[in-house]
C-alpha cells in the first residue's frame, strides 16, 4: 500500500458516534473495546502487549509510525490489538534500529488501522462517556450499519481473554525473547513433558511466572537480576507449579476481566494460604490476587493507559511516573480484615495502585514496574520482591 492508495475506513462506537478516516495496515473488519493510550512513544510495545487483546487502541500523540518497528522492543511475538487508531500515520521509517515499517508489520499480522481521525475528540468522548465497544472497518461505509455491528459485538466483562493469549506449555526464559511468528511452545526449554523441574545446577532464585499475557520486559527484569525464570500457562494447577520447585510466583499482566480467570485466582489463593511462597502480582495479577483474598474488582470508566501516570508510593511518599494499561481496579474496601495494606495510590483519581501484606510474603502493583515503554521509577519493586525471595530462601 502506498499513500496514493487511499482506502476509506470507519470507526463506529456503540453509542452511535462515527469517525471517518483512511485505512492503513490490513483491511477488513474487527470489533473491540475502544480505548486510548497517552504515550508519546512506545507504539510498538502497545501493539505487541497481550493486555490489549480485545481492544481497539487510539494513540493520543499526533504522529505514529515515524521510527518504524525494530526486532528488540516487542513485548510478545505478535501484535494483539484488534485495531489501531491514529491522527496521522507516517508510512516511512527513520531510525537506525528499525528493520520494518509499521505498515508492513500491521499488514503482515492482519491488524486494521485507521488514520486522519480526530483523536482529541475521540479521547474526550471516551473520557466523558466511558470506553465503548466499537467496530473498525473497511468493509462498510454505512454509519448506521457499522454502529449496529458495534452494538452486537461481544463485551469484555465476563470474557476470559487470558485463555486466548497464554502459552500452551512451560518454558525457560533465557533472555532471548520470543521470535516473531513463532509459537510460544516451540521455544526451547529444559522442562520435561511430565512438568517436573529440571535438575538444579545452582541456587539462582527460581521465579515461576503465570502467563496471563505476560510482557517480555517483566521476564527481562527478573532474568537480569540473576533469576532463573520459568513461564507456565495460566491454566497450570498448584501441584504442577510446586513440582517446578519455585522460590517465587509472579501472576502476570494480561487482558480482560480478572473475575473470568478463575484458575489463576484459585491457584493464587492456595499459594497465599500456604504462606511460604512469595507472590508478586503485576497488573491483572494484582487484581487476581485481590480476588484470591476475597476482595472485589470493578471496571473503570475509561481505564488508565499510557507511560505518564503519577502514583504515590506510600512507604516513602515519593511520586513515581508509571506505565499503565488496565480497565479494571481493586476495591481496597473489600479487602478489609485481610491484612492487606495499600502501598500505591493513583494521584489522578485516588484508585488503588498497589498493596502488600505486612506478615505474608505477598505484594502486588496495578501498574507496570518493568515500564516497557516508560520511565524506570518503579523498577525497584523487582529488587524488593527479590529481597523477600532471598530472605525466604535463606530461612529455608
Amino acid at each position: 500500500m502506498t499513500r496514493s492508495e487511499h482506502v476509506p475506513a470507519l470507526l463506529a462506537l456503540e453509542d452511535g458516534t462515527v469517525f471517518r478516516g483512511w485505512n492503513f495496515g490490513a483491511r477488513g473488519e474487527r470489533s473491540g473495546e475502544s480505548v486510548f493510550n497517552t504515550g508519546m512513544t512506545g507504539y510498538q510495545e502497545v501493539l505487541t502487549d497481550p493486555s490489549y487483546r480485545g481492544q481497539i487502541v487510539a494513540m493520543t500523540y499526533t504522529e505514529i509510525g515515524n521510527y518504524g518497528i525494530n526486532p528488540d522492543d516487542s513485548e510478545s511475538w505478535r501484535p494483539w490489538v484488534e485495531g489501531f487508531v491514529v491522527r496521522e500515520f507516517n508510512m516511512r521509517r527513520s531510525n537506525w534500529r528499525s528493520d520494518q515499517t509499521v505498515q508492513e508489520f500491521l499488514e503482515a499480522n492482519g491488524v486494521i488501522g485507521i488514520e486522519d481521525v480526530d483523536t482529541r475528540r475521540l479521547t474526550k468522548h471516551l473520557r466523558t462517556h466511558g470506553a465503548q465497544i466499537a467496530i473498525i472497518t473497511t468493509e462498510t461505509l454505512d454509519p448506521d450499519e457499522a454502529v449496529d455491528k458495534a452494538k452486537a459485538a461481544p463485551r469484555l466483562v465476563g470474557r476470559d481473554l487470558v485463555a486466548e493469549v497464554t502459552c500452551d506449555a512451560p518454558k525457560e526464559w533465557n533472555g532471548e525473547g520470543f521470535e516473531a511468528g513463532a509459537c510460544r511452545a516451540s521455544i526451547s526449554c529444559d522442562i520435561g513433558t511430565e512438568g517436573k523441574a529440571a535438575p538444579r545446577m545452582d541456587r539462582k532464585p527460581h521465579m515461576v511466572v503465570m502467563d496471563c499475557g505476560v510482557k517480555q520486559n517483566i521476564l527481562r527484569h527478573l532474568h537480569r537480576r540473576g533469576c532463573r525464570v520459568t513461564v507456565v500457562p495460566a491454566w497450570y494447577k498448584l501441584d504442577q507449579i510446586l513440582a517446578l520447585e519455585p522460590d517465587g510466583l509472579v501472576p502476570s499482566n494480561g487482558p480482560g476481566d480478572p473475575e473470568a480467570v478463575t484458575n489463576v485466582i484459585e491457584t493464587t489463593r492456595q499459594v497465599v494460604e500456604k504462606g511460604k511462597l512469595p507472590v508478586f502480582g503485576i497488573c491483572l495479577g494484582h487484581q487476581m490476587l485481590a480476588l484470591a483474598l476475597g476482595g472485589k474488582t470493578y471496571k473503570l470508566k475509561y481505564g488508565h493507559r499510557g507511560v505518564n501516570h503519577p502514583v504515590k508510593y506510600m512507604p516513602t511518599g515519593a511520586v513515581e511516573i508509571t506505565t499503565q494499561n488496565h480497565g479494571f481496579c481493586v476495591d481496597m474496601d473489600s479487602l478489609a480484615g485481610t491484612g492487606m495494606e495499600i502501598t500505591h495510590v493513583n494521584l489522578n483519581d485516588g484508585s488503588c495502585e498497589g498493596m502488600r501484606h505486612p506478615e505474608l510474603p505477598v505484594m502486588s502493583v496495578q501498574f507496570h514496574p518493568e515500564a516497557g515503554a516508560g520511565t524506570h521509577d518503579a523498577c525497584h519493586l523487582f529488587d524488593e520482591f527479590l529481597g523477600i525471595v532471598l530472605k525466604r530462601m535463606g530461612e529455608g
